[in-house]
């Protein structure tokens, strides 16, 4: 299971009106090999697929598919807008390390 902060849900309600290839789809969230770590996150819109584990935050259904929910697992994502810059950041108890730049982690 993971959590999404309210910031979260708000941005990604905000992200799903912007354009009409959203609509009618749930936001998903995988991990994927890449990175100077191994592993980064990744975040769309999609349709639901066999398998996935589906998360109710708010109104927004998340979806994990089988492979990354192991590694999402307790993971809680946030949305941060500052001088930095903006986007999704995922508290994840999971990972043994991160990069440098913050974009890959590894498990």
């Amino acid at each position: 299971m993971i959590q999404l902060t309210e910031n979260a849900v708000s941005k990604v309600k905000n992200f799903a009106t912007q354009s009409t290839d959203y609509q009618g789809k749930d936001f998903r969230i995988y991990v994927e090999g890449g990175g100077c770590s191994g592993f980064s996150y990744g975040f769309t819109f999609d349709e639901q697929k066999e398998g996935d584990e589906i998360n109710q935050a708010g109104e927004i259904r998340v979806l994990i598919d089988p492979q990354s929910a192991k590694y999402l697992e307790g993971s809680k994502i946030d949305y941060i807008e500052d001088m930095r810059g903006a986007g999704f950041v995922i508290e994840n108890p999971n990972t043994k390390g991160s990069c440098g730049c913050g974009s890959s982690v590894s498990f």
